[in-house]
């Protein structure tokens, strides 16, 4: 596991440790991985970075490992480095990628043999787009391991752990009670996926030999923007009063969907690219999506556990609505 410590990375380490499977874990010492795991240290963004994995031995089969699985998301060329020097060393790459490497927009129903981003290189250094750098590491995973090469095309990801913080602020807000501004009409149809349930999917494809691109997240409407915000109601048991408020009127006050109210789009070109693909190849090979009750009440038995401070991952910005523009939308709405 190329780091294995935070969100998806963490979710596929306990999900292999559960399995009984021996795991090794490659990252900068940051964070402390799960208890269980063969530690190695290194900096895949510096010169010899990668020396701990080049030291060692090989197991059954002439290989080292079974299977790597990389979430990087910085620039291509650390995919590059990494899957040039496993090539020989690991039986299979998985590189959980993202939707986002489709040509924007990207209609609903996009199955993946959609246009692609141009432009992306496995060679990119330094500052790119994150769709440019998601494509790039998938062309870097599939130089080097070819069709031994699964690629993971997540979208929105929610579940313990999630360092990002859009679930997270969703429960924490409403946690605090009293009159909480729910966005647009508690219909709207989400497509998102639990990093566990990404993660078991990637463990078991990668055993069966799948390789190639995979649209990973939930059916569209596995569950609604409703059933997500009355879920996280429930688990804090708090007095919170969900206000459902016109997309029309937030956007007229400068609220940005998605990052100042995160999980959130309204309909259009973002919502059909994010919340509408197709995910019939995923779910033929066996995806499973827990129920959205199940996601909200393991998040914040999660937070609970950290007392009610969501880590946050320096490389993004945090989300979530300033409480004076709530109120004042709140208030408008009276």
């Amino acid at each position: 596991m190329l780091g294995g410590t935070e969100f998806v990375g963490r979710a596929v380490t306990e999900a292999a440790l559960a399995r009984g499977w021996d795991v090794t874990v490659f990252h900068r010492g940051r964070h402390a991985p799960p208890p269980g795991v063969t530690e190695l240290l290194g900096d895949r963004t510096t010169e010899d970075g990668l020396a701990a994995l080049a030291g060692s031995g090989e197991g059954p089969g002439g290989y080292a490992w079974d299977l790597v699985v990389d979430t990087w998301s910085g620039a291509p060329s650390a995919v590059r480095d990494a899957a040039r020097l496993l090539a020989g060393r690991a039986a299979r790459y998985a590189y959980v990628s993202s939707r986002s490497v489709y040509d924007y927009p990207a209609p609903a129903g996009l199955s993946e043999e959609g246009p692609l981003v141009a432009g992306a290189s496995p060679d990119a250094g330094g500052d790119v787009s994150y769709a440019l750098a998601k494509r790039g590491g998938e062309l870097a995973a599939l130089d080097a391991f070819g069709d031994r090469a699964l690629l993971a095309r997540a979208g929105l990801i929610l579940g313990p752990w999630e360092n990002i913080g859009r679930l997270p602020w969703w429960l924490l807000r409403i946690a605090c009670g009293g009159p909480v501004l729910a966005p647009g009409t508690p219909d709207l149809r989400l497509q998102y996926i639990d990093a566990r349930d990404l993660a078991n999917w990637l463990l078991d494809a990668a055993g069966s030999g799948l390789h190639g691109p995979y649209n990973l997240v939930s059916r569209p409407g596995h569950a609604t923007m409703g059933q997500l915000l009355e879920a996280c109601v429930r688990v804090t048991g708090s007095d919170a009063a969900l206000r459902w408020t016109p997309a029309e009127k937030i956007l007229a006050a400068g609220v940005e969907p998605w990052s100042d109210l995160p999980v959130w789009l309204p309909p259009g070109e973002l919502y059909d690219t994010l919340h509408c693909g197709d995910v019939s190849k995923a779910y033929a090979t066996g995806l499973r999506c827990r129920p959205v009750e199940e996601t909200v009440a393991d998040t914040w038995k999660w937070l609970e556990e950290l007392g009610g401070q969501a880590p946050q991952r320096p490389d993004r910005p945090a989300v979530g609505l300033d409480p004076r523009v709530e109120a004042e939308l709140l208030a408008d709405s009276a």
